[in-house]
């Protein structure tokens, strides 16, 4: 029963006004009646599928408290009777409530069975699977608690002390589940747009003052293009124009995929003055040119559609618009026939680079039609006389760098040697490391596999440090059609070239052993192998900034944690290079100087999943980087953890709170959290992230930045606190 946040604040004081309850109890009386039956009454079967629980545990004890006559039905006045106890009931009526859930057979005491029993169905409802052994653990460390007088069960009494010890929770007790008992908030105003204020400029300047310069450049060349044809009248001028500007347009967006030229740019002044993480952006904006070439075309033909009307004209309009015979353009009269091509080829690429298209697993449709960014380039020569000029200096380089790429990347072929099949369908690949390929912390490069895909190249963040030397680690989500290929490939054949050599593929077992896992998987998922592969890069990303910071909080949701665990890596081992240890006493101390490779004081590190194995990716990096810390003697930590797992219930709610305190007393006792073994524990649901941001801004360890891989709903939501709280905000992309 999901009790909107201001009606939990008026339980509090244990009366809302008289609108308000009369507005709820008219929204319960109709969902009491779109959910009841033909008798007018709720029975157990429609009780459940509105309550819309996982465990039929719950549902059933909530109903046989609701049902107060025990008649096997509720009426609407004992639904109204329950919720309003547990509306405007106090905290010692909705732990009575809460009381009569746990004492399933009603004798005024909890034994141990009955604990276990709710325990169970606790961690079925928030999503934790854990074995019966670790349930009896969680069971006895709160029922050991709670039992103070060790008479073998839980009075009433003794569960108010026990709960007590959690401030805030008797006060916010809830049962969260049942959207129809909910009334619908009044939509909220439109929130307006903030770009006037000093945060968000502080966000966007650089961002901002290109769009400005853009549409500035933009203005100038359709000025004085349409101002040099001023004579030849307003469709000409126009077309001009436009035709000028697209000049610019579809040279420069060569520019924007230098991909190899931005990371050189990165490790430059320009990165401060130029917006080079939103290359991606503008270069959409930039794809946008098919607009101009529309009003370019459209006034053209009505320049043809003029000169067809003229008697001085021998051609029609046909002729003027689909034929070479008029001679119009610089190269035999092709200007026309060039125009039409260009426009449909045009919108084809358009399309097929949509949402859409990509996100629905046709990634080869967007990959191919975008390889006729040649054939345009040429047909584009053909058809304007000052278009080459325009594209010599952007062409040559993105030639050049096209060379050098594709050089570099089939020099020499690469092999990956391992592949550990993770939960949510994520496929860890080890691959052996170039001699040469030098790279950063939170970098990407592009992968080829010939086995899966000869021609596809599909750009994956590397999770590995750079101070690993002997492998590169990816882990690649199955999202698409490249990706489902290669996790099926190594789940169902184990696969191409998997099993021979047998002597290499024990000695790099060998070796494996003595590095560090990123995740503990058993051995039918952990796989040895030999399969050739190619790799374009590395890449640079908005990460670079990171080392150069004084405070970062690094979020990652769901698989967004790869370009940070390539940084925490990294991060640990340049502070670890900082300690230094007597040799004579074997006293140990860290240098408080900053050097300027890293320049960090304090890290803290949020990630977010939606399920218990979801955290097996990176829980063995994480279990290793508690643990390099714990040897480090400084005053607070460096690196802070905070976990959060989405679909477990929070401790407020009647349905989980048992769960949590046991996971909380079971934390305490162990010295590590139950789901995932860290010494961090755990935390149920989302964050609140205006506490979050709180409690980086009075830390006060520096200017605090904020970088993020994950949603770009959840990157909007961050990126508006950053901006009150006036953080940096800088998101991974592609």
């Amino acid at each position: 029963i999901s009790i909107p946040e201001d009606a939990q604040l008026e339980s509090c004081r244990g009366t809302m006004s008289t609108e308000e309850d009369a507005k709820w109890l008219q929204w319960v009386t109709h969902q009491f009646e779109t959910i009841a039956g033909k008798d007018g009454e709720i029975n157990l079967q429609e009780f459940k599928a509105a309550l819309n629980v996982k465990e039929s545990f719950f549902a059933e004890r909530f109903f046989t408290l609701f049902d107060s006559d025990g008649s096997g039905t509720i009426t609407l006045q004992e639904l109204r009777d329950a919720l309003t106890l547990l509306i405007h009931g106090d905290p010692m009526d909705k732990l009575k409530f809460l009381f009569q859930v746990y004492d399933v057979d009603g004798s005024g005491s909890i034994d141990a069975d009955e604990l276990r029993t709710v325990r169970q169905s606790c961690m079925r409802e928030s999503a934790i699977s854990r074995p019966e052994e670790k349930l009896d653990q969680l069971t006895l460390a709160l029922f050991e608690s709670a039992d103070k007088d060790c008479n073998g069960a839980i009075t009433f009494d003794e569960l108010r002390d026990e709960l007590q010890r959690f401030p805030g929770v008797m006060e916010n007790l809830t049962i969260s589940a049942a959207h129809w008992l909910t009334p619908p908030a009044s939509r909220p105003p439109r929130r307006r747009a903030r770009p006037l204020t000093s945060a968000y400029w502080h966000n966007h300047h650089r961002h901002l003052l290109c769009l400005a310069v853009s549409a500035g450049l933009h203005v100038l060349l359709f000025a004085l293009a349409a101002h040099a044809h001023r004579a030849l009248g307003p469709s000409v001028m126009v077309a001009k124009g436009c035709g000028q500007c697209l000049n610019f347009d579809c040279s420069f967006i060569a520019v924007l995929m230098l991909r190899r030229g931005l990371t050189w740019l990165r490790a430059t002044w320009l990165a401060q003055v130029l917006p080079l993480d939103q290359n991606i952006h503008f270069h959409q904006l930039m794809g946008y040119v098919v607009a101009l070439s529309l009003v370019h075309t459209v006034a053209h033909v009505v320049n043809l559609m003029l000169q067809a009307q003229s008697e001085a004209s021998p051609f029609r309009f046909w002729e003027l618009l689909l034929t070479t015979r008029p001679g119009i353009g610089w190269v035999h009269g092709l200007a026309s026939p060039t125009s039409v091509a260009l426009l449909l080829l045009l919108l084809l690429v358009l399309a097929c680079s949509s949402s859409c298209i990509r996100s629905s697993g046709h990634f080869g449709v967007f990959y191919w039609t975008h390889l006729s960014y040649l054939p345009m380039w040429i047909l584009l020569i053909l058809h304007g006389p000052n278009f080459w000029k325009w594209l010599l200096v952007p062409g040559i380089l993105f030639f050049l760098e096209k060379i050098v790429g594709l050089a570099m990347s089939r020099m020499a072929a690469v092999c990956i040697v391992e592949a550990n099949l993770l939960p949510s369908k994520v496929t860890h690949l080890l691959i052996e490391r170039p001699p040469l390929f030098h790279y950063r912390p939170g970098n990407y490069l592009y992968l080829n596999v010939p086995s899966i895909a000869r021609y596809e190249w599909h750009p994956f963040t590397i999770s590995s440090a750079p101070e690993q030397k002997d492998t590169i680690w990816l882990h690649v989500r199955s999202e698409g059609q490249w990706t489902n290929r290669l996790y099926d490939s190594f789940m169902t054949s184990r696969p191409m070239d998997c099993g021979s050599k047998q002597l290499s593929r024990s000695l790099r077992k060998r070796r494996s052993q003595r590095r560090p896992q990123v995740s503990e998987m058993s051995s039918e998922n952990h796989l040895f192998c030999n399969i050739k592969c190619y790799i374009d890069g590395p890449y640079g990303t908005p990460t670079r900034r990171i080392f150069a910071s004084e405070h970062v909080v690094l979020i990652g949701a769901g698989i967004g944690i790869t370009p940070f665990a390539s940084i925490l890596q990294s991060i640990m081992h340049r502070h670890q290079k900082r300690k230094h240890i007597c040799p004579s006493c074997q006293h140990s101390w860290m240098d408080s100087i900053q050097d300027e490779d890293m320049k960090l004081h304090k890290v803290d590190f949020i990630w977010i999943n939606r399920d218990q194995r979801s955290f097996e990716w990176f829980v063995s990096l994480l279990i290793k980087l508690e643990m390099d810390q714990a040897e480090m003697t400084q005053e607070g930590p460096f690196l802070e953890l905070h976990m959060y797992m989405t679909s477990a219930l929070g401790k407020n709610d009647m349905k989980a709170i048992g769960l949590q305190m046991a996971l909380d007393l079971l934390a305490k006792k162990e010295k590590k959290d139950s789901i995932t073994g860290l010494q961090t524990r755990t935390q149920p649901g989302q964050p609140d992230w205006n506490k979050v941001f709180q409690k980086v801004a009075a830390e006060k360890k520096g200017k605090g930045q904020v970088f993020f891989c994950g949603s770009p709903a959840l990157a909007k939501v961050l990126k508006g606190h950053c901006e009150q709280f006036g953080f940096k905000f800088f998101q991974e992309n592609f």
